[in-house]
């Protein structure tokens, strides 16, 4: 293992967020009656989306939309392609229902907001720079394998609902969910606003970040450590899936950041989206649009497995990725 791999996991695992994470995860082993109210969770979700929101719309600015349009058509093709391969994955390999393997192909090909931010988070511990724009990546990521997903269940399953209202809102849900719709909105914002804007609200979008984020993970990490038990429920099977499916993600999109142009930076946080696994958008969409999945297995899968992989080991092996195939060392 690179000393590069190892002082950037030693970055990662003693950081503020990951260790609050951590706590979140003794906290629901240890029983303890640590809970965050829901008005709060709701709240701290806002504040992280409008925040990165804001600031990728003012660096979209500061970029010239000529920059940026390529890489963000990357990223959504390579949000849409995810599905396509995992659900074969996970339909023959791993023998899950159609409804099933579809419903967690549409987790992995959708991204996670708080794996994008703890990997920005890792960049600054590091002093490695990265495209400011990269926040378009997020929000363009997020609704395509959502939409992609449904459609490989409906059409498996064709005839049994009206596809076309199904679809219908399956987009409403995608593309105005509060995620997205936050995003996108507050990406709008920052984007027109440019520099003086972000000048005008950095005391609230900028200092008080990190330990917001923080906050967050800690009650993240005790929702994680609650679901620990469905372990045995998702098996083996997901289990692999769940940590060798980021990494060769990761892999692809270390590939497609290169190609496209992006720095290190860049390239590491559109690797870290690619293997990332939604468990806010993804989830409410297939609450409405496949019911009969069972969310034991995509949000065990998503959140148990996946998520803490990712904001501990996975990000700093994402890096090391991205310096090596960029001839970083």
């Amino acid at each position: 293992m690179s000393m590069e791999l190892l002082n950037g996991l030693q970055a990662n695992l003693l950081s503020p967020p990951v260790l609050f994470f951590v706590l979140g995860i003794v906290a629901a082993v240890a029983r303890s009656d640590l809970r965050f109210p829901e008005a709060l969770y709701v709240s701290l979700t806002i504040y992280l989306l409008a925040a990165i929101g804001f600031k990728g719309g003012v660096a979209i600015a500061e970029a010239g939309l000529a920059t940026v349009w390529l890489p963000t058509l990357a990223a959504v093709a390579l949000g849409a392609l995810i599905p396509l391969w995992s659900y074969p994955i996970l339909r023959f390999v791993g023998r899950l229902k159609v409804v099933d393997a579809a419903a967690i192909a549409g987790h992995y090909g959708s991204v996670s907001a708080v794996t994008f931010i703890a990997a920005t988070s890792f960049l600054q511990a590091l002093g490695q720079s990265y495209e400011g724009h990269a926040t378009a990546f997020l929000a363009a990521m997020e609704a395509p394998a959502i939409i992609v997903a449904i459609l490989i269940a409906k059409t498996v399953l064709r005839g049994e609902d009206d596809a076309t209202g199904t679809l219908g809102k399956v987009l409403h849900e995608a593309l105005l969910g509060r995620s997205v719709f936050l995003l996108i909105g507050t990406m709008l914002a920052g984007f027109l606003c440019g520099e003086r804007g972000m000048q005008a609200v950095s005391g609230l979008f900028t200092e008080p970040f990190q330990g917001v984020l923080a906050l967050f993970l800690l009650e993240l990490g005790v929702v994680a450590g609650r679901r620990l038990q469905d372990l045995r429920e998702v098996g083996a099977f997901l289990a692999v899936f769940g940590i060798v499916m980021p990494l060769l993600h990761g892999a692809v999109g270390v590939l497609l950041g290169s190609a496209v142009g992006l720095s290190l930076g860049g390239t590491t946080l559109l690797a870290v989206l690619a293997a990332s696994a939604s468990y806010i958008a993804a989830p409410a969409a297939m609450r409405l649009s496949l019911p009969d999945a069972n969310p034991t297995l995509y949000l065990s899968a998503s959140l148990v497995i996946t998520f803490p992989f990712n904001v501990t080991l996975g990000i700093p092996i994402y890096y090391a990725m991205a310096r090596w195939w960029l001839g970083g060392g």
